[in-house]
């Protein structure tokens, strides 16, 4: 199945409202005289390099709700884990945010990188495992105070399973459907193992990876909690399988897995096979029209792992 890009309509600066540029001009310190509007990912908000009549330059990103009703909090978590996050950490400097109301925007420092190549290069994909093993280090014990717990964030998602076996669809994989009662209990059972005290980004995808000179970089934390040092890791392989890498051999040695019973990483699997299962057959969110092809794209790469972890006939 060919890849789906993850990539959504998202706002320009210059379709901002007047009053939300104008608020995002007082953050900067200075007014932005150029804006180079950015693509990739999936929110309907902005995302853009732009630089200021001083000649300082950042990184924007704004939505409002007449883009997503949702999208708006999401910024605002985000807000909370970017300023907490410790000196070190290879995020960009959070330097101010605004928030009407409707439209909440976040500065950041400008990082001088790009996206890892889509699909993964293999050195490219060794590079960000090594980095995410260091970033998953550096943010134990988590740093932010008491942000959400990972049983709890996690439970809608790994409970996927269960919607499926409650009205099974037709379509389902025959191995998935043969399976799906097991299937279902076996994701559940991974909100036993998911909790510890690692800041977990959630959300590791190419399209939130930035590589430079100086290293490499992670970005958009509006998902983030406390949960087991080793998720991010098996996050970032998700993808990584997603894009035709097998993933295995990044799992074998992994110095964040030494002691996991390998089964806890099996059941993580399956929940993300049926949380995208799941949710790939719902209609789109407001603003966010690829992201339902983008899930079942991924439910096929996960699910075809899943059933090599488990050995089910």
């Amino acid at each position: 199945m060919p890849a789906v890009t993850a990539s959504g309509v998202r706002a320009t600066w210059e379709s901002l409202p007047a009053a939300v540029r104008a608020g995002i001009d007082d953050v900067l310190g200075s007014p932005v005289v150029a804006a180079h509007n950015q693509s990739g990912g999936f929110s309907p908000g902005l995302a853009a390099r732009v630089r200021c009549a001083d000649g300082g330059r950042a990184f924007v990103k704004a939505v409002g709700t007449p883009l997503n009703p949702e999208s708006p909090d999401l910024h605002r978590r985000e807000i909370d884990v970017a300023a907490a996050l410790p000196p070190g950490v290879p995020a960009p400097r959070f330097r101010g945010s605004y928030d009407d109301g409707d439209w909440v925007a976040l500065v950041f420092d400008e990082v001088d990188g790009r996206m890892p190549h889509e699909p993964w290069r293999p050195d490219e994909l060794r590079l960000v495992v090594d980095a995410v093993t260091g970033l998953s280090r550096s943010l134990t014990p988590c740093p932010v105070p008491s942000p959400r717990r990972a049983r709890d964030e996690m439970r809608e998602p790994m409970l996927g399973y269960r919607s499926l076996a409650g009205d099974p669809p037709d379509d389902l994989d025959p191995w998935e459907r043969r399976h799906l009662d097991r299937l279902a209990e076996l994701a559940a059972s991974s909100l036993d193992v998911v909790d510890g005290d690692t800041l977990v980004h959630y959300d590791l995808r190419a399209d939130n990876v930035l590589l430079s000179s100086s290293g490499v970089w992670f970005v958009d934390w509006p998902w983030a909690f406390r949960g087991a040092a080793w998720l991010d890791s098996v996050l970032l392989l998700l993808n990584a399988a997603y894009h035709g890498h097998d993933p295995e051999p990044y799992l074998d040695g992994h110095p964040l897995l030494d002691g996991v019973d390998p089964w806890h990483v099996t059941a993580v699997l399956a929940g993300f096979a049926g949380f995208f299962g799941a949710f790939g057959r719902r209609p789109p969110p407001p603003g966010l029209p690829t992201v339902r092809a983008f899930q079942l794209a991924q439910h096929a790469t996960t699910l075809a792992w899943v059933r090599r972890r488990t050995g089910w006939e």
